[in-house]
């Protein structure tokens, strides 16, 4: 499984921004897929993941009531739909695929990795 995520930028606080996370590769629609960000000076840390199936959905605490993710498997791709963006937000962020259910949120446990795309919140 191959993944590429899109959609990062340079928006205001308090803005919205979309994450895109396409894959590609055999039966990719069948893996979990989750959000993870680092931060300059931090460890990467999840942020939310979706189950295969789309059904089940977990969140950081951080970023609960704001941000949410969903799939479209007709086209292999995830989405991370961010809301009201904080300056805390500013990161890297990275979609990862697995095999997995939603509910495993170490970064550790994710084979497949897309390249980071950068999000910067401005106060």
């Amino acid at each position: 499984v191959q993944l590429q995520a899109s959609g990062g930028g340079l928006v205001q606080a308090g803005a919205s921004l979309t994450l895109s996370c396409a894959a590609s590769g055999r039966g990719s629609s069948r893996y979990a897929i989750a959000w993870f960000r680092q931060a300059p000076g931090k460890e990467r840390e999840f942020v939310a993941a979706i189950s295969g199936t789309g059904v089940n959905r977990n969140f950081a605490d951080s970023v609960k009531g704001r941000f949410s993710i969903f799939r479209d498997n007709a086209k292999n791709t995830g989405y991370l739909q961010m809301n009201s963006l904080k300056p805390e937000d500013t990161a890297v962020y990275y979609c990862a695929a697995e095999k997995t259910t939603a509910w495993v949120v170490l970064d550790n446990a994710y084979k497949y990795w897309g390249q980071g795309t950068l999000v910067t919140v401005s106060s």
